[in-house]
């Protein structure tokens, strides 16, 4: 199975052109991806730096066929002129999809400092070789050192309730309706942004209920920056920020993992996992 994972900045490239086209030939240049998900995703946003006023979710459906698409808005809200706008992740997959799950992450305040709500969306997938496993792809906080600790702790919470009940299972039944039983499993992808440097006190948290797949691969050499890499607005040195956590389960079947370092078609670089 391969997964790409990009914060694609509402698709808007490092010359300041939106293009969805681009960035999911971008994806598909790095890898022909089982699954792929997308951070800053955008729904009538017209303000945003070089216009995603258009429903971008729509318009990569079309651009994907033969996968399903996810979309959980992190951020739902109304403009003053009365139009819906919404922004967050995508999840899109043509593996077969047993359940989709949209977690709202904790959002402390902190006053005085610029900061969105974030989430967490969850697609169990179930690939032919590694069976069920869940995705799940997130984009944490930028600004709140608070917020952002408030959020790797919730995921991690997110993953031992999983786990709980792949392990204790609820009742079982099949009459169709909501209670009928679900997909549980332990084995998980947990990817985005995570706007952290390992050399941060929320990757410790992080670490600790997931394995680092890049560290798996590589130990301790440092994985190649995803972030500041060809645009400086957001600080003068490079990160690796973009990264792809598994479950304990699935660290040894972790084959290969690659940066596309040279794409400009968004601020962050596109990352690849292959698992097997």
């Amino acid at each position: 199975m391969k997964l790409v994972t990009w914060n694609v900045q509402w698709c808007r490239g490092i010359d300041g052109t939106v293009s969805p086209q681009r960035i999911v030939a971008g994806a598909r240049h790095l890898a022909d991806f089982d699954v792929l998900c997308l951070q800053e995703i955008a729904v009538n946003y017209p303000g945003l730096a070089g216009n995603a006023g258009h429903d971008q979710p729509a318009l990569l459906r079309e651009l994907l066929p033969g996968f399903q698409l996810f979309f959980g808005a992190a951020v739902d809200e109304f403009g003053a002129d009365g139009q819906r706008r919404q922004f967050g992740n995508l999840v899109a997959t043509r593996l077969p999809v047993a359940q989709v799950q949209h977690h709202a992450l904790p959002y402390p305040a902190d006053a005085g400092v610029c900061s969105m709500p974030r989430m967490c969306t969850v697609v169990t997938v179930v690939d032919p070789a590694l069976g069920p496993l869940r995705v799940m792809t997130t984009h944490l906080e930028y600004y709140s050192a608070l917020q952002r600790m408030a959020q790797a702790r919730a995921l991690c919470e997110l993953h031992r309730q999983a786990c709980a009940q792949a392990d204790a299972p609820p009742q079982p039944g099949d009459d169709g309706s909501p209670f009928q039983a679900k997909v549980h499993t332990a084995n998980a992808i947990l990817c985005g942004d995570f706007n952290l440097a390992p050399s941060d006190p929320d990757y410790p948290v992080l670490a600790g209920c997931l394995q680092d797949a890049w560290r798996v691969l590589h130990g301790e050499l440092p994985q190649p920056p995803t972030f500041r890499v060809y645009e400086r607005e957001y600080g003068p040195d490079p990160m690796a920020c973009d990264l792809v956590f598994v479950s304990d389960a699935l660290k040894q079947r972790v084959r290969r993992m690659e940066i596309d370092g040279a794409t400009q078609a968004s601020d962050h670089q596109p990352v690849m996992v292959s698992l097997r």
